[in-house]
């Protein structure tokens, strides 16, 4: 038996379990999801899927100079300057790899996590650091700290015996908490480990020199997330008066000598550090048992069983994402290594919350507050100010580990669809936490930021969310998807029984039949039952879209064959409309009356989308009132929204004769009745938005469709978010409508779609993954004229989908 063959069994021993009782139990999912590398805003940050419960994080400072340790590393930032850090693999079941180039300390560290499912508790894991120089000719000297803290209930004690002078050997904790039930923490060196032990003044260290130091400090309830503050406040407390003692002397003790933690605890300490020191290549594991699950975890469980995770991700990967034989690509395998990145740090990038909101009733904009208020409750109308909610909880994607390591509902529709066909039941997770979050008037805050450390990371005056301002509906996306995966899985009612036979293509592939993590929800029962389950605040939501940024018609002459269904986002200041995700964009004077394009048709594909769950699940008198809502706000997209002299789909303002007028900015804007698939394959309007689509001197570059045309007197000015850059969002947008509606049904454009499909693919692809290659980094956006990344990064929410761009899901 081949060694990789062995290694694989090695992993199937240690995952059995979990897979036997998952499958014995189908209503139990989440168990092997309990814990996670679920606080995506540090480099290596561990916790479980409990509000109040276990914390754990890396922190790491090169020891070559002192200046070093003013920029420890801890908290992802773009401004530590490391070269990447991408998890290489990674499944959110089992577990991952992670390399982390950090020239200005010159080390690369790699981070592996192995899940090992037993007990009744989440299991346990095992973690590896390991780190070596970027650059061998030159030093590489780095301390690292691990530390846990625990939250809430429970305690947490170092069982090893404590020195003074630090510890050699292994180190050891025991705890409890409610959620966890007992475990214990072991820290274990590779014996090869070397740290400085000689140079100036070493003699006065000498005790001291070549050990693990550590710290055991008592903090507030909701304070562990600062634990970095604390951990290197000890650390300084100590090492201050000691290097004072060295301020004259003609050399200084290493740095190593002196920063230290200072081994001491105190009573009920429930966060504890463990500093190790470095010289040249390091390895330590870090072992977390679960005391039910009866399994003693050591150096040959993570050797072995992340040689396996790594075999079975990649067989996995490519049955998930191939790349098509019929993808002219000049490096294969670079795009498939690539491709394998960016889905990593997007599942990489699933992050656990728990806290409060701060949410302000009262506000609105001058142009906004003649709406009449959408809540039942006449007392909660009248109150304002900013306030704090009830502390709710979110299981999510985040856009981008170091900028945005939060939840935004705009991001996390796309975020699923990728999710979605990785793992079914994990994206069913996600989204069932965001529909928790519906609230009973039907509102779900477009930015979510739960709890202080999500605040921590967030300018103040966009803390604040309001719940009269919307964001675009994309958890239907992922509502849509679903149903397509469970359609393919199952030899069941017909799309036309499914109600789902609208712009759906034929490019499914079927799921595999037999029984695997992340499945369960793919039996048409199973699946049936949690459509069932979202409905009603589903359609709550739903509602809530309707009656909150519905827009006027009758009121300024404007004539459409419907008299109800036109939409107007509210919350826009003057130079922005933020609740539309298009943050810059050029609209015309904010007004009561101004219609929206983009809104509407958001409006029509989550309409479209309630009806097909509605005849899915048997609501046939919904499924009717849908249908025909969903009709009425085609007629008027084309009746209110399309300007003829133009030629493309408009805003509507109102000028300063108080009357109606098209305000026709070309770019993503005009493009989203056609991105949608809301336009029939035979429309008379899809030959002038093709002429849009494909003009140079408008949206068509080398590098994906501009969000705004070249020839626009705003292209590229002021701040430049939405006034031309590219996003790989939009233009995935662009390319799933063409793939599966308008090159896939007859028409006079079906020939014309295709083109454009292959070569807008094409460009999309070669310049993400060029910038990749040249910069380390995916990117929030790309430069109109350029190609060039810009602004966050990495950026691995929305732009991941270029995963599903190459291996053409849509």
């Amino acid at each position: 038996m081949g060694f990789v063959q062995w290694a694989s069994l090695q992993l199937f021993s240690l995952l059995l379990l979990s897979f036997s009782t998952a499958f014995s139990l189908p209503e139990n999912v989440t168990e092997d999801l309990q814990w996670g590398a679920y606080r995506p805003g540090l480099y290596f940050g561990l916790r479980p899927r409990s509000p109040q419960s276990l914390l754990t994080g890396l922190i790491w400072f090169g020891t070559q100079n002192y200046q070093s340790l003013a920029k420890a590393r801890h908290a992802c930032d773009q401004g530590d300057g490391l070269d990447s850090y991408t998890w290489t693999i990674f499944d959110p079941r089992h577990g991952g790899v992670q390399v982390l180039e950090d020239s200005p300390n010159n080390v690369e560290i790699t981070t592996e996590l192995l899940k090992v499912a037993g007990g009744q508790h989440g299991g346990s894991w095992a973690a590896r650091v390991k780190g070596k120089p970027l650059d061998p000719a030159l030093p590489s000297r780095i301390s690292t700290i691990f530390y846990v803290g625990l939250e809430g209930l429970g305690g947490l004690d170092l069982i090893t015996d404590e020195d003074e002078n630090g510890i050699e050997g292994p180190i050891e904790f025991s705890g409890a908490t409610p959620d966890l039930d007992e475990f214990t923490i072991r820290i274990v060196d590779d014996p090869d480990n070397r740290a400085v032990t000689t140079g100036p003044h070493s003699e006065v260290f000498a005790d001291r020199l070549g050990k693990s130091h550590f710290v055991g400090l008592r903090v507030g309830s909701g304070q562990v997330w600062t634990a970095k503050e604390f951990v290197m406040q000890s650390l300084l407390q100590r090492a201050g008066p000691i290097a004072e003692q060295y301020r004259q002397a003609e050399r200084a003790p290493d740095p190593s000598f002196v920063l230290q933690l200072p081994d001491e605890t105190v009573t009920a300490s429930n966060l504890f550090a463990v500093q190790k020191f470095f010289d040249g290549e390091f390895e330590f594991d870090i072992y977390f048992e679960s005391a039910s699950a009866l399994q003693k975890l050591d150096f040959d469980t993570i050797d072995h069983g992340i040689t396996a995770l790594v075999s079975s991700f990649n067989d996995r990967f490519e049955a998930h994402f191939p790349i098509p034989e019929s993808f002219a690509v000049f490096d294969r395998e670079g795009l498939r290594s690539f491709s394998k990145v960016i889905t990593s740090n997007l599942l990489g990038g699933i992050g656990y919350f728990h806290g409060t909101s701060i949410v302000d009733k009262g506000f609105a904009y001058e142009w906004d507050q003649e709406d009449e208020d959408s809540y039942d409750d006449e007392d909660e109308t009248l109150e304002e100010g900013a306030r704090l909610t009830e502390p709710r909880a979110l299981l999510t994607a985040t856009p981008s580990r170091s900028f945005f390591p939060r939840g935004f509902y705009w991001d996390e529709g796309f975020h699923l669809l990728h999710i979605g066909e990785w793992d079914n039941d994990l994206s069913l997770e996600i989204l069932k936490d965001w529909i928790n979050l519906i609230d009973e008037n039907g509102w779900v805050a477009r930015e979510q930021i739960l709890g202080e450390e999500a605040r921590s990371r967030v300018p103040p005056e966009f803390q604040i969310q309001v719940p009269t301002f919307a964001n675009p509906p994309t958890l239907t996306m992922a509502v849509t998807a679903f149903i397509d995966r469970l359609k393919a899985h199952n030899d069941g009612p017909s799309a036309a029984d499914l109600g789902m036979d609208y712009a759906m293509g034929s490019a499914q592939i079927p799921l595999m039949d037999s029984p695997q993590a992340g499945n369960t929800y793919l039996s048409y029962y199973k699946g049936l039952d949690f459509l069932r389950s979202i409905y009603v605040p589903l359609k709550r939501h739903y509602d809530w879209f309707r009656s909150t940024q519905r827009g006027q018609i009758k009121q300024y002459g404007r004539k459409a064959r419907s008299r109800t269904e036109a939409y107007r986002w509210r919350g826009r200041s003057e130079t922005h409309v933020l609740t539309s995700g298009m943050d810059d964009y050029p609209r015309g004077p904010p007004h009561a009356g101004e219609l929206h394009l983009d809104l509407i048709s958001w409006m029509g594909f989550f309409t479209r989308t309630m009806r097909g769950i509605a005849e899915f699940i048997e609501e046939v008198e919904d499924a009717e009132s849908f249908k025909e809502i969903e009709m009425a706000i085609i007629d008027n997209i084309d009746d209110l929204h399309w300007h003829e002299d133009a030629q493309m789909y408009c805003d509507l303002a109102i000028n300063t004769d108080d009357e109606s007028e098209h305000v026709c900015h070309k770019g993503y804007l005009s493009l989203f009745p056609f991105m949608l698939s809301l336009l029939p394959p035979d429309s008379t309007h899809l030959g002038a938005i093709f002429d849009l689509l494909c003009d140079p001197d408008h949206l068509w570059s080398p590098y994906g469709i501009r969000s705004l045309s070249a020839s626009h007197p705003e292209f590229g000015k002021g701040e430049n978010y939405w006034k031309g850059p590219v996003w790989i969002q939009m233009n995935y947008m662009v390319l799933s409508s063409l793939f599966k509606t308008y090159a896939v049904a007859e028409g006079p454009y079906q020939e014309r779609a295709k083109e454009i499909y292959a070569e807008l693919r094409k460009n999309v692809v070669e310049n993400v993954y060029k910038e990749y290659q040249r910069t380390g980094y995916v990117w929030e956006q790309y430069d109109a004229l350029t190609g060039e990344g810009r602004r966050s990064h990495p950026f691995t929410g929305w732009t991941s989908l270029v995963t599903l761009i190459i291996s053409e899901k849509y």
